[in-house]
């Protein structure tokens, strides 16, 4: 299956001197997920919604600084190395190049809505992330921001005691601390702008003019979104999809069948990375941007991970991600590499990043920082159950073989 069906010539376009203030503009339109950038005529990179609410930069600044370089595709590319582009880049846009211009862009919804037919016998079971980082409605703005950011996570589920009460989006509280500041607000969550949310309701807030560190130490309760999807672990992964769709959401809060506790979350990240996973791939470790390790084959990259979970008793790896993306900086004609490493175990989830010059440089730091969080115990969420043979040939099915 390739993607010549599925890309769109529809994109929006912006040159690097643009300033980030008119690029923010756009993305008011809540569908599109990422700008592509150019200078001239000659393709630059793209940025996304995300890494714009995650940055810090001014609003006078250029799109050029916030350039992201994400493979580009061509038109016959398959759809099963999209995805494994998608999550390698963790990109959920990327530009369908014809002669170095851009055609059009392959977006992540796209390749759901392809697949979605396909995924009938898959639970939700098979592809959740069993990972409970969570606020309390008492939980800070503030603090629940830094979650958000340290996770790299989009959506906070927010639970009082065994009770999910609500959903806090990192998209919401950027535009509360950055567009309302000078806004002075009821106590009506009508006030807010309901259309970040489709519509649902949120808790009103007192007054503020414009006090960034006092809209930071309010509880999260006053901006949570009070209505929350769920779905139970057994439901169909086709279902979650389609409810993604319908209810223009990118995340569903898991619960377990016979109650009604939160056990984890599922995204549309977690759905586009079940579609990279082979069912005849017996290795735990997927390495994206393998080329770029230099006097480092795959068997090395495993048994580093191996090496690195054996210190600290006995864990079983059920899935690593090990991330390289190549900046254009240089040192003596090395470039500079970000390395990213998730690590998923019955012990729980643990990720960490490394920058330095040259791949194995920064896959070393990356390893490094895993390990210390791996003495200090430090996790991102409860464990996850490993797949069975017969569980991977069901989720990885016929069609993933071609």
């Amino acid at each position: 299956m390739d993607i010549s069906e599925i890309l769109t010539g529809k994109f929006t376009e912006f040159d690097i001197g643009t300033p980030l203030s008119k690029v923010a503009g756009a993305f008011e339109n809540q569908e599109l997920d990422a700008v592509i950038v150019t200078d001239g005529d000659e393709y630059r990179g793209v940025v996304s919604r995300r890494q714009l609410a995650s940055s810090s930069n001014q609003p006078s600044a250029k799109v050029g600084s916030q350039v992201q370089h994400v493979p580009t595709v061509d038109r016959t590319e398959d759809v099963r190395e999209v995805a494994r582009l998608m999550i390698g880049s963790d990109a959920k846009t990327l530009p369908v190049l014809d002669d170095d211009r851009v055609v059009g862009v392959v977006t992540g919804d796209a390749v759901l809505e392809a697949v979605r037919p396909f995924l009938d016998a898959v639970t939700v079971e098979d592809a959740y992330t069993a990972e409970l980082i969570s606020a309390t409605p008492e939980t800070t703005v503030g603090k629940a921001l830094n979650l958000l950011r340290e996770a790299g996570i989009a959506h906070l589920p927010v639970v009082d005691g065994n009770d999910l009460v609500g959903m806090l989006s990192l998209y919401d509280v950027i535009e509360f601390t950055t567009r309302g500041g000078s806004k002075s607000q009821g106590g009506s969550s009508g006030d807010f702008d309901s259309r970040r949310s489709g519509g649902q309701t949120r808790g009103g807030f007192g007054a503020r003019e414009g006090d960034a560190d006092r809209m930071l130490d309010l509880p999260v309760r006053n901006l949570m979104s009070d209505a929350v999807v769920t779905v139970m672990r057994s439901a169909p992964l086709d279902e979650v999809v389609e409810t993604m769709f319908e209810q223009e959401i990118s995340s569903l809060v898991v619960t377990a069948d016979d109650t009604a506790e939160p056990v984890g979350i599922v995204t549309k990240t977690d759905v586009i990375e079940a579609l990279t996973w082979e069912r005849d791939d017996r290795n735990a470790v997927q390495v994206f941007g393998l080329e770029l390790l230099e006097g480092m084959d795959y068997d090395e990259v495993s048994a580093l991970i191996e090496s690195m979970t054996s210190k600290y008793g006995e864990m079983s790896v059920i899935k690593a991600s090990i991330e390289l993306q190549e900046h254009k900086e240089q040192s003596r004609g090395v470039p500079l590499v970000l390395a990213r490493i998730r690590l998923v175990t019955d012990r729980g989830y643990f990720t960490a990043d490394g920058e330095g010059y040259g791949a194995s440089h920064a896959l070393r730091l990356a390893a490094n920082a895993v390990e210390r969080q791996l003495l200090k115990g430090k996790t991102y969420g409860q464990s996850m159950k490993p797949s069975t043979t017969d569980e991977q040939a069901r989720l990885y099915g016929w069609w993933l073989g071609g």
